[in-house]
């Protein structure tokens, strides 16, 4: 039977994590850097554990007043540092709460920026598995961060998007466009079941395009994302398709 992860950022001060938290599979919490504190990272992991939902640290770029969706162009070694310290933060406070952290997603702009970029992609895949090489490194499907984690032996998961539109190239429409994001339910759930089930998606130019799904992240800071987590897990089981974390 087909099975599919559902992620989804979580711990970033929306307040409708306790509300998604029953109708996903993995979260992926802020550590810090574009949102959340140390108290709201424990309140968020202590969720996910109640769910049986994988935890997962989301780091960022060191920047709150963007929400971390600003380009930052910094050494190599000042990425691998953010990198580690976010993780191992979240990694800790996983532990303290009696679970373990099982993968890494970067976020915003350091997630599209080493997507598009070899040197970045593989200074992130490096730090994920130097903390520790049974964390899975969730990634833009077809992009540097898959390849790169593969090339040193670490675990990918090829992740696509439940509430954004596609390029041509399988890039992710910039949020500076106005048709960037899903916010129609029934437009969002014929993307995921295409996805998942067809192995494509519809660009905006209309154009069908090959993708690898393994897991699907519904933005918690979406207009519709309790509607999404619900319906999309709703679909997905309707059509047997099994709602898991990646193993």
């Amino acid at each position: 039977m087909k099975t599919i992860d559902i992620n989804c950022d979580m711990g970033e001060g929306i307040g409708n994590d306790a509300a998604i938290m029953p109708f996903i599979s993995s979260a992926n919490i802020a550590c810090g850097y574009h949102a959340s504190d140390e108290d709201t990272m424990k309140r968020t992991v202590e969720l996910a554990i109640k769910y049986n939902v994988a935890v997962g640290a989301h780091p960022s770029y060191a920047d709150k007043e963007n929400f971390g969706r600003t380009d930052m162009h910094l050494p190599s070694a000042e990425v691998y540092d953010l990198m580690t310290k976010q993780i191992f933060h979240l990694a800790r406070i996983a532990k303290a709460a009696g679970g373990s952290l099982h993968h890494v997603k970067p976020h915003g702009a350091l997630y599209n920026m080493a997507a598009r970029g070899k040197r970045l992609a593989s200074v992130i895949a490096l730090a994920v598995k130097d903390v520790s090489d049974e964390l899975i490194l969730y990634g833009l499907s077809g992009s540097h961060l898959i390849s790169e984690a593969i090339a040193i032996g670490l675990r990918a998961a090829s992740e696509v998007f439940a509430d954004r539109t596609y390029k041509d190239n399988g890039s992710l429409t910039s949020r500076s466009h106005p048709n960037a994001l899903i916010e129609d339910e029934k437009q969002s759930v014929q993307q995921v079941l295409q996805m998942v089930k067809e192995g494509k998606v519809i660009t905006v130019s209309g154009k069908s395009i090959p993708i690898t799904a393994e897991t699907i992240c519904i933005h918690g800071d979406g207009k519709q994302a309790i509607l999404f987590a619900k319906k999309i897990n709703e679909i997905l089981n309707q059509n047997n398709i099994v709602i898991k974390a990646i193993t």
